[in-house]
């Protein structure tokens, strides 16, 4: 029986052996970056967890010295059978750009609360709506 290695294109069934004693169950496929979506259970191959287990065989155990976990177990490996969703980068963009955004309006309200000039001052309510009209 050929051994079962993580690639990509894999569903990975993993056991996370934390440094308190405690361990974690999780389970996900691991696919390019382009696609990763991990709150459906779809890891992107570039991520720090999937590098650390890529071309490891099914029982092995990989120390991780990443947040609490110690140790990294290999429960089984087999072929995917799901698909990430298509639009999974648009999603993340979209995502990226709204936080971008909210965090450009944050800081313009935040000098605009702040600065005093000579010839007035500015209104953070008017910037709080800012970009409305857009949506």
């Amino acid at each position: 029986m050929a051994e079962n290695k993580v690639y990509t294109g894999k569903h990975v069934e993993l056991e996370l052996q934390l440094q308190s004693g405690e361990s974690e169950r999780m389970a996900f496929d691991i696919v390019p970056d382009a696609q990763a979506d991990y709150p459906h259970g779809f890891l992107g191959e570039g991520t720090p967890l999937a590098k650390a287990i890529l071309g490891k065989a099914e029982g092995s155990s990989v120390p991780y010295g990443v947040a609490d976990i110690a140790i990294i177990c290999i429960l089984s490996v087999s072929t995917s059978v799901s698909k990430p969703p298509d639009d999974a980068a648009e999603k993340r963009e979209a995502i990226l750009r709204k936080a971008v955004e909210d965090a450009e309006r944050m800081n313009a309200i935040t000098f605009a609360s702040s600065f005093s000039g000579k010839w007035g001052d500015y209104d953070p309510d008017g910037i709080e709506k800012w970009g409305e009209d857009e949506k």
